[in-house]
């Protein structure tokens, strides 16, 4: 078995449940289609990675979707809020004997399987690996062990995620990588050509 464990959050890709921020502006339709599309980019980059992947979805798991059973391991998310849910995600990883946890949703556009590789060789030599997103909070986290307090008093989905992190950690060994965006609104995407034809609709 691999020591190295990846966690993959996901949301089961439904009309009106998923990016829901972004919905605000493009609609119900071009937001599921955009996450769809990034979906489908986190299975391209995950599914060559030589670590054992877990995807953990939000409402049910889907037995015949983009996710490969004999490349992904299957389960559902369990916790009231984002930091219940990765919380028990890496309980459970760490109960099953692995070394090395790494945790991303499936929103990322600018991640690749380069990235991956480099976090999990960094967390090889650090405690922590926390990859910082543009918005404040971040978009990778990895640990040696659990370290429970990451997950509790964090108000999620806001700018004060990635500072309120690190300051639980500020005594450890912690790997920056480098800043990425996620994708939550429509001024993430809107300069990006990919998605310009999920964008068609919008008027500035």
């Amino acid at each position: 078995m691999s020591k190295n464990l990846l966690l993959i959050l996901t949301r089961n890709p439904e009309l009106g449940k998923c990016k829901t921020r972004l919905a605000a502006k493009v609609g119900d339709k071009a937001a599921l289609d955009i996450y769809k599309f990034l979906l489908d980019q986190t299975v391209a980059f995950t599914k060559n990675l030589n670590v054992e992947k877990w995807v953990y979805y939000s409402e049910l798991i889907w037995e015949h979707d983009i996710w490969d059973s004999s490349i992904y391991q299957k389960k559902l998310q369990v916790g009231k809020d984002l930091g219940e849910r990765m919380m028990h995600a890496f309980e459970e990883g760490f109960r099953a004997g692995f070394d090395n946890i790494i945790i991303i949703g499936s929103d990322m556009f600018h991640l690749n399987q380069k990235d991956l590789e480099e976090a999990f060789s960094k967390l090889d030599q650090h405690d922590f690996v926390v990859g910082p997103a543009e918005d404040g909070g971040y978009y990778l986290l990895g640990m040696k062990s659990l370290q429970r307090e990451l997950f509790q008093n964090k108000a999620w989905g806001t700018n004060t995620v990635l500072s309120d992190t690190l300051s639980d950690i500020r005594d450890a060994d912690v790997h920056l990588l480098q800043e990425k965006n996620d994708v939550d609104y429509y001024e993430d995407i809107k300069d990006i050509e990919a998605f310009a034809p999920f964008l068609k609709h919008i008027q500035e």
